[in-house]
């Protein structure tokens, strides 16, 4: 492998946006991904359905500034602007009134008072909660289902750092194959886990199975759990901040489980949202038959999306469609067709769903934004600004971190 001017560890959307952008800098690269395809945590597949389904990110948060929307629209891709309001809501078995719905949405507003005139304290989210139902329902997707991780486990400080993510859109043909496609031009070393990197000369030195790679700089868009797992050794180690920073963004979980139904549509309508609250946090989420399609799409976070993935697909499948009998009836089991369960943190080179901080630890995504020796730079969804957690944040975070690394080899 020659020398270049760039390395781009990972080629999920920061790595893939970060070389187009040091492509059209004039500058040389190489983009090393660990896996055997492109787009990360974005992978839209048609093996499990027959039709396009994402196994990863799905949504296209803040379509208004995510720089995918609009590539979407220009490929003609059918989108549908999402809502995300609870249209059905079941404590357990039992479909809650119009006064508990009417409770729910006034805990979610006073859930979002009290973050917002959050001035210091306790810095997790479950210190705001109110007893009761109602409030759970709402925390929970404050939580679980937002961050990936239980209440007393998500930083008020880190939540209210990001943005609305209104307006929400998914796609019929999959958000990973939007990302598939932008990425198409930009070559790529597939299977090519990067084991090693050196910082302690005049550049930097990455080194593969297939060799090594020296650079001027490198960009690393890995997840911090990965970095955390120590997958890749930096040599010497990193500053002390920067390696407490990747403990200090442990992964959230977020699971999906898709399961279809043929036959019926159990009363409901496509993009309808179910939400199931239960015992112990086991609560799920279904998206309901999306582009009219036969899929019920159940989502499970936190704590209990990490159990789900210890106990298994089968388990998992079991799980979501023991939900579905609960409230429509045993006769759903006779229209159960295909089903899945994604498991993120089962994927060594990803370990998890996306970053979020501990509490008391927001200052991490900050620490990792600083460069180290001017030549290792960090970028990726868990740096993304007021749009962490987002593909589209990962993406605008690859193309920032590219734009500073270009300028500091023109001024060097």
């Amino acid at each position: 492998m020659e020398d270049i001017d760039v390395i781009v560890v990972g080629a999920g959307s920061s790595g893939l946006a970060a070389a187009k952008v040091l492509r059209s800098a004039g500058l040389t690269f190489k983009v090393l991904e660990a896996m055997d395809r492109i787009g990360g945590r974005a992978f839209t597949s048609d093996q499990h359905f027959g039709i396009p389904f994402d196994i990863g990110c799905a949504w296209l948060h803040a379509a208004d500034r995510n720089p995918y929307f609009a590539e979407a629209e220009a490929a003609g891709w059918t989108l549908h602007h999402h809502q995300m309001d609870v249209d059905h809501l079941y404590f357990g078995r039992n479909k809650a009134s119009q006064t508990h719905e009417a409770e729910m949405s006034l805990a979610d507003r006073q859930l979002a008072g009290l973050m917002e005139n959050w001035s210091g304290g306790d810095d997790r989210v479950s210190s705001l909660l109110a007893s009761g139902h109602a409030a759970r329902a709402a925390a929970t997707f404050a939580g679980p289902l937002d961050f990936g991780k239980d209440f007393d486990e998500t930083s008020i400080e880190d939540f209210r750092a990001a943005a609305d993510l209104d307006p929400n859109y998914v796609s019929r043909e999959g958000f990973g194959a939007l990302v598939a496609r932008f990425g198409a031009d930009v070559p790529v070393e597939l299977s090519t886990p990067v084991r090693r990197i050196a910082w302690d000369g005049p550049g930097v030195a990455c080194a593969t199975d297939r060799g090594t790679l020296r650079a001027r700089a490198v960009i690393v868009t890995t997840s911090p759990a990965v970095l955390a797992f120590e997958e890749i050794v930096f040599i010497p180690e990193l500053p002390a901040a920067h390696v407490e920073a990747f403990f200090d963004l442990p992964m959230g979980m977020l699971t999906k489980l898709p399961v279809e139904i043929r036959g019926t549509r159990l009363g409901l309508s496509p993009f309808e949202d179910l939400l199931i609250e239960r015992q112990a946090r086991h609560d799920v989420y279904f998206l309901c038959f999306p582009f009219d399609t036969d899929l019920m799409v159940g989502f499970v976070g936190g704590d209990f999306a990490w159990e789900m993935s210890a106990a298994g697909e089968a388990a998992g499948v079991d799980f979501a469609t023991d939900r579905l009998c609960d409230i429509f009836g045993s006769d759903v089991r006779n229209h159960v067709g295909r089903a899945m369960m994604t498991n993120w943190g089962g994927e060594r080179f990803v370990r998890g769903a996306y970053a979020a901080a501990l509490p008391g630890r927001a200052a991490a995504r900050r620490t990792l934004m600083e460069p180290v020796a001017d030549r290792v730079f960090f970028a990726g969804e868990h740096l993304a600004g007021p749009l962490i957690q987002t593909c589209g944040g990962a993406r605008l975070s690859g193309e920032a971190v590219a734009r500073q690394v270009a300028a500091r080899l023109a001024a060097a």
